[in-house]
């Protein structure tokens, strides 16, 4: 069914078929044309045979007739014919049982001549028969009841109907290999364009978007060309315009982010201050204090966030790889944070899973995860690593509301929100997608799932990575 399934196939199929099935009728026109002027003229000339010669020999006749005369008769039209009158018969010429009974009752009634083909041991016959008239006492003519019925055999003109037919399969049948070629040839001009046309679509889907095609003539297939020319032109410009937007937004966000980071490190520098010297303050003050260093502490992960994304939109993002026990740098990552086996937090961290890793991005992974778990889920939130021979695998569950369908396939998508009824929340928005980047790097995956009690998020790394900086 492959075979079929292609466009150049089809058309020298359809070309093949077409130039086949025209020659055929053609052949099978031609073939039933000679057949019929053939028939005709032997049944005209029998015909007219048997008339001419019943008109010379049968006038001296008198009826009725005697056996001798009928016999003399039939023998005078020295044809293969039998003579009938009543229940005489001429002793010469074919059976009358040859004769149908409904052409013999035809003749009978008619004074015309009739005429009958059939088939006799394979064999094609004309059967003729005619009813002899003579003059009546009125000096019209009418039926004297006498009949003449002839048989011709029709064996060569068979044969030569025969050699007919197999001329005319046979010049059908040298029809295909000309057909075969036609199909060839006319697939190749109209598939031409349209491989050239899937090759400039391929081109243009890898990036290329200033390949054109030349457009010649000015039939569909050229219209197409134009049409496809016309698109690529526009979808070159308009991806322009995006990717120079783009550039811009980075270019801001990373200007803005960078410019942010001296201004916060100050800021930070007073709230810490203001923290350890809140409670000497009076309580309005002490509030607004802490208040202040809590935005700070969010402001700065943001614009930390908003610097990590922009070093992977512009490709600058750095994988430093070493060696470590995964279990003992992740021990450390929970550590670091004070997240520590207990009712809120269950670990299942196997020591000797070991694996090349770049140690402050895995930190952040797992900060990601874990501390997601911990904000939008309920405790206990279960950490489990392991090892496999397809990789190594780092889940995260909590046993919260779960993730809601529609935020699913969203999940790791920049500024998405667990609840997007709260228009602020302690996290970025980045986080995941941050988390998701780093695993990329690492030639690994994240991926998450609503296990009906919970989320569940799902690290993925290989045992190796090849290569070592990037």
């Amino acid at each position: 069914m492959r075979l079929l399934s292609g466009l150049r196939p089809r058309l020298i199929l359809a070309f093949a078929a077409m130039t086949i099935i025209g020659a055929a009728a053609a052949a099978g026109a031609s073939y039933v044309s000679a057949r019929n002027a053939i028939l005709e003229a032997v049944q005209n000339a029998a015909m007219n045979q048997l008339k001419d010669r019943v008109s010379v020999y049968g006038r001296p006749l008198s009826t009725p007739p005697t056996q001798e005369q009928l016999n003399d008769f039939a023998g005078s039209l020295r044809l293969n014919a039998v003579a009938v009158y009543r229940d005489l018969r001429s002793v010469n010429g074919p059976d009358l049982t040859t004769f149908s009974p409904e052409l013999r009752q035809t003749v009978a009634d008619d004074d015309r001549i009739q005429f009958q083909r059939l088939d006799r041991d394979t064999i094609p016959e004309l059967l003729v028969g005619m009813p002899v008239l003579t003059r009546q006492p009125n000096g019209s003519m009418g039926r004297s009841g006498l009949q003449v019925y002839s048989l011709t055999s029709l064996g060569q003109q068979q044969q030569a109907i025969d050699e007919l037919a197999k001329s005319a399969w046979q010049m059908a049948a040298l029809a295909l290999p000309l057909a075969a070629a036609l199909a060839l040839l006319a697939a190749r001009q109209v598939l031409r364009p349209v491989r050239a046309l899937n090759t400039a679509a391929a081109q243009l889907g890898e990036g290329r978007l200033d390949v054109r095609l030349p457009a010649k003539g000015s039939d569909e297939l050229a219209e197409l060309v134009t049409t496809f020319n016309n698109t690529a032109a526009e979808l070159e410009r308009t991806v322009g315009e995006l990717r120079a937007m783009e550039a811009d937004a980075r270019r801001f966000v990373a200007d803005v982010s960078h410019e942010l980071r001296t201004p916060l490190a100050a800021m930070n520098a007073v709230t810490d201050v203001l923290d350890e010297d809140a409670e000497a303050l009076p309580p309005d003050t002490a509030v607004a204090a802490r208040l202040v260093s809590g935005e700070t502490r969010r402001l700065t992960r943001l614009v930390q966030d908003l610097v990590e994304i922009s070093r992977f939109d512009a490709g600058r993002a750095e994988l430093v790889l070493d060696e470590w026990d995964l279990a003992t740098a992740i021990r450390d990552s929970l550590d670091a944070r004070g997240w520590r086996d207990g009712e809120e937090l269950v670990t299942d961290l196997p020591d000797g899973v070991l694996a090349q890793v770049d140690r402050r991005r895995l930190d952040l992974i797992v900060a990601n995860l874990v501390g997601n778990a911990f904000r939008h889920g309920e405790s206990p939130v279960e950490v489990r690593l392991r090892a496999g021979d397809d990789g190594i695998t780092l889940e995260v569950d909590d046993h919260g509301p779960g993730i809601d369908p529609e935020v699913l396939p969203h999940v790791f998508d920049r500024f998405t929100k667990a609840d997007t009824s709260r228009a602020r929340s302690e996290g970025s928005g980045l986080g995941l997608a941050i988390a998701l980047e780093n695993a990329r790097l690492h030639g690994g995956d994240i991926t998450a799932a609503d296990t009906g009690h919970g989320a569940r998020f799902v690290l993925r790394l290989p045992h190796r990575l090849s290569g070592g900086t990037r």
